[in-house]
């Protein structure tokens, strides 16, 4: 099996700017256990939750959005507001096959996403790891 084309490992810290928070529609995936995480964070009940920051899409799951676009839990002064519960897809952002499985796919991340290509160093077995957790 070949290596891939980040073998050295890549670099990330997430500066918490909500770029890949706000901005275009879109869908965070979310699951039960997940949607139960963020209703701990918000002391809400997990129904709650669910009926005011989901909604049923085509493949699941996924988190509302402002009228403007920004994910329903992102604040723009305070940012996301369930940070440590947030689900998978913000968790292995940017490492998506869609933003970092080709060296090209990185660039055009790195362009949109302030913490990519700076921090934190996160070897390669980490970042396909997180590649195939979720599939974006």
């Amino acid at each position: 099996m070949s290596e891939p084309w980040y073998q050295d490992g890549l670099y990330f810290a997430c500066t918490r700017c909500g770029n890949c928070c706000t901005g275009e529609p879109g869908f965070v995936w979310v699951t039960d256990e997940e949607i139960a995480g963020i209703a701990e964070a918000l002391k809400q009940p997990v129904e709650e939750v669910t009926a005011m920051y989901t909604k049923q899409a085509h493949s699941g799951r996924s988190l509302r959005e402002k009228p403007n676009g920004d994910c329903v839990l992102y604040d723009r002064e305070l940012g996301c507001t369930v940070y440590e519960a947030r689900p998978r897809q913000c968790r292995t952002w940017p490492f998506w096959q869609s933003t970092a499985g080709t060296p090209a796919a990185w660039e055009r991340t790195k362009t949109i996403c302030p913490g990519a290509g700076k921090g934190d160093w996160v070897p390669a077995d980490e970042i396909t790891r997180r590649i195939h957790l979720i599939k974006l």
